[in-house]
Formats: structure tokens, sequence, C-alpha cells
């Protein structure tokens, strides 16, 4: 129970809170009351509570079909590959920046860096559009230099998957790297001139100081990225792919966007959804554990 005096010492600060709590009150946990609508035959006439019980009917669709599995291939897929090239970039990122010893230059470059977060996915995907048109596009001007035969690359399965994954890094790179920028800030300064009157060079800093380090902030990021393994960026994906890649581009979430939204299957669109946050939950937890079984440096 928390003290009563420690409340009204502190409820200018406990005010605070209560923005993000409304927030997360109204736009997720409020919308959390759809979730029935995955065990509704849903019929908008009689609306959510008047409609029809369905039991796990719509679970049992998803899963035995097979073009669903194949939505959650491309989505790992996808996932996958952000996280193999994504999640190390702005670690990367930080510690070269950390080596930079130009004060005005570092700022300048980390101000560049973040730009790219504040955009958002339709502005960079009609960048993507000009810079990739084989007509008027940066693409097309080099292969009139190259002489070499123009194709229309988001339209090619394997150069999509190729631009979805770049987008995304140079996107989120600069931002992602905030929080591991800060944590080698709070290094003591004192391990690095020890190293230093021992011998180490700046590589070997690297290695057995720096990286140590940030690994407890690393690890709780991984974990957190992994819960997000089956969302692989709707807005991006929505906006860059067509049909002609539907075959390796068509994730989960743009999936349950066309049939519950455009061919209005609500409950089969939500039960989806449903899935797709459990297994997260699931991967949270468990990698949680895994993490916890061999360091301290898990969430809980």
């Amino acid at each position: 129970m928390p003290n009563p005096v420690m409340l009204r010492q502190q409820k200018y600060l406990f005010l605070l809170l209560v923005p993000g709590m409304l927030y997360f009150f109204i736009f997720k946990y409020g919308p959390m009351y759809g979730v029935i609508l995955a065990f509704k035959e849903f019929n908008p006439a009689e609306g959510i509570l008047g409609s029809p019980w369905a039991g796990f009917k719509y679970f049992r669709r998803f899963l035995e079909m097979p073009s669903v599995w194949q939505v959650v291939y491309n989505t790992l897929r996808i996932s996958v590959l952000k996280i193999v090239i994504g999640f190390p970039a702005p670690i990367i990122f930080a510690l070269l920046l950390n080596e930079i010893r130009h004060t005005r230059y570092k700022r300048f470059v980390q101000t560049v860096s973040y730009l790219p977060h504040f955009l958002s996915w339709v502005v960079i995907a009609g960048l993507i559009f000009q810079l990739l048109s084989a007509s008027y596009g940066l693409y097309g001007y080099l292969c009139n230099i190259f002489n070499w035969e123009p194709q229309v690359l988001l339209s090619d399965p394997n150069s999509f998957l190729v631009t979805v994954v770049a987008a995304n890094v140079w996107k989120e790179m600069g931002y992602g790297s905030v929080i591991y920028i800060a944590t080698i800030a709070g290094i003591a300064p004192d391990l690095y001139e020890a190293a230093v009157m021992d011998g180490a060079g700046r590589l070997k800093q690297v290695l057995y100081i720096t990286l140590p380090s940030i690994l407890p902030t690393v690890s709780i990021m991984f974990i957190l990225r992994l819960g997000g393994i089956l969302d692989a960026g709707f807005d991006e994906i929505f906006n860059l792919y067509n049909p002609m890649v539907y075959g390796v581009a068509d994730i989960i979430d743009t999936y349950v966007y066309r049939i519950g939204l455009a061919d209005f299957q609500y409950s089969f669109a939500t039960a989806v959804g449903v899935s797709k946050s459990l297994v997260a939950f699931v991967l949270v937890v468990g990698a949680n554990w895994i993490v916890g079984k061999f360091s301290d440096r898990s969430i809980w």
C-alpha cells in the first residue's frame, strides 16, 4: 500500500502520470473490448454483444487456411531480417558516434540521423518511389549512365525485401541509438583512464569497457524487440507494396486490414490479431525467462 504522507508530498509528481495513464486506458485498454469479436458471429445490425457466439471457429479457420501461413511466413521473414540487420545497427552507430571527438560535428551527425524517424512512412514511401523510378528517379539516371537495363524494383520480390529492410534501418537507426548513447555517456570515465594507463587502445576499450557496460540495455531492448517479431511494420509495407509482391510482402497486419476493413470479415480479422498478440506475449515471457536463466539482466 502506498504511504498517504508520500502521496501528499509528491502529489504533483503523481499528477504527471495522469496523461500517460489516460493514453493507455483510452487507446490501449479501452479497445480491448473489441476482442470479443473474435468469439462472435458478428452482425453489425445486432452489435457486438447482440451477435451470436461462434466459439473458437475463427481461430480454427486461422490455423487451417494455407494462405494464412504464407502471411505468417512473410511476417517472420521480414521481422527476422530487420532484427538481424536493424537491431545491431543503432548499437554500432552509437559506438562509432562515441568515438567522434569533434563536438560540433558529432552533434550535427546526431541531429541528421534522428530526422528520418520523425518522417511518416507516407513521405518516405514517396521519396523511395522517386529515387527508384526507372523513368525519372536516381535509379533511372544511373541506368542511363551505365547502360543498365532498368527494372521496376518495387515489383520484384527480392528487391522489395531489400528496399523495405534498408529503408527501415535508415529511418530508425539514428533514433534507436539514443538510448545506447545515453548509456555510454553514463559509463565512469575512470574506467577508460585506467585502461589507457594499462596500454589499451580504442578498440580494446570498446570491447572490454563500452560493450560490457551497455550489455544490460542491449538485453532488455532485444527482449522487447523479440516480442514484436510478428509486427513487421504495417505502415511501411502498406505504403510500398503492390499486388506484384503480395507473395513476399503480405504480412499479418496488411492481411488483417484487407480482410477486416476491405472484405468486412471483422470476426476473422480480430481472431488473427488476437493470435498475433498471444504469440508476442509468449515470446516476451519466454525470452525474458531465457535471459534471466543465464544472467541477471531480465526485465523482471
